[in-house]
């Protein structure tokens, strides 16, 4: 079975992400001269002149474009097969009416599928067309781990695992900070950091994403860990990441 031809309609930050993560060609099209091009050629992929061109072709095509050209896009796809959007804030039921004689998907991925290690979640749809309710979300499954949840959830877990990037590269860069301000050159902090962070990650997925096992194999009573977590808890970390949480959703 040859693998689906994969279209993206619109070439920003994360159709680039999403292209690198599946690393092999796609074709694309964006309306700003000279972006679909850079990314065609970071996969080998084919950069077209139109959206209704990228839509002959693709097996599926991923609107990567802005919400708010929902439409006016629509109205050039009418070759699309399948399309599966990632566009913040548009429901399935405003897929439907844009694309209303074709399968529809709606996924929100994050940054780091880039690298293939991305979270991804999907809005649980109606049944439409067998084969391509399997393939489609195998596409996304490929780029980390793909999680389908009641399209009431979707924003509110965006709001977590979407932000989430930005959040752990500010932690990272507190903790470097940390330790340039005792001494540690930063290129060393940066490595110690991010390789820690990296390995914790890896041995949270082991123990079945117990925080609180991992919190006690690292802490003994009265220790430094003990005391630096207190630390934390003192200074809000908590209530830090849940107003985090609370403002994005309010966007």
């Amino acid at each position: 079975m040859r693998a689906m031809e994969i279209g993206l309609i619109g070439c920003g930050n994360m159709a680039h992400a999403l292209a690198r993560g599946w690393g092999r060609p796609v074709l694309c099209a964006d309306p700003v001269p000279g972006r679909a091009g850079d990314l065609a050629g970071l996969v080998g992929g084919t950069a077209l002149d139109s959206n209704a061109a990228v839509a002959e072709r693709a097996d599926v095509v991923v609107l990567c474009h802005k919400p708010g050209q929902l439409q006016s896009v629509a109205a050039e796809l009418s070759g699309a097969r399948a399309v599966a959007s990632i566009l913040a804030g548009v429901t399935l039921a405003e897929l439907r009416g844009a694309y209303p004689d074709r399968p529809v998907y709606r996924f929100m991925p994050s940054l780091p599928v880039e690298v293939r290690r991305g979270a991804v979640v999907q809005a649980a749809g109606e049944p439409q067309a067998p084969e391509l309710d399997a393939a489609v979300p195998a596409l996304f499954d490929e780029l980390g781990s793909l999680t389908v949840l009641p399209e009431a959830q979707i924003d509110a877990a965006m709001a977590l695992m979407g932000c989430a990037p930005a959040y752990v590269a500010l932690v990272a860069e507190a903790q470097i900070d940390a330790g340039v301000r005792h001494g540690l050159p930063a290129e060393q902090a940066a490595q110690l950091v991010v390789q820690t962070l990296a390995g914790t990650a890896e041995l949270l997925r082991e123990r079945g994403n117990d925080t609180l096992r991992v919190r006690r194999e690292v802490s003994s009573p009265g220790g430094t860990t003990a005391r630096g977590l207190a630390a934390l808890e003192r200074g809000g970390v908590r209530a830090a990441f849940s107003d985090a949480m609370d403002a994005a959703l309010e966007g």
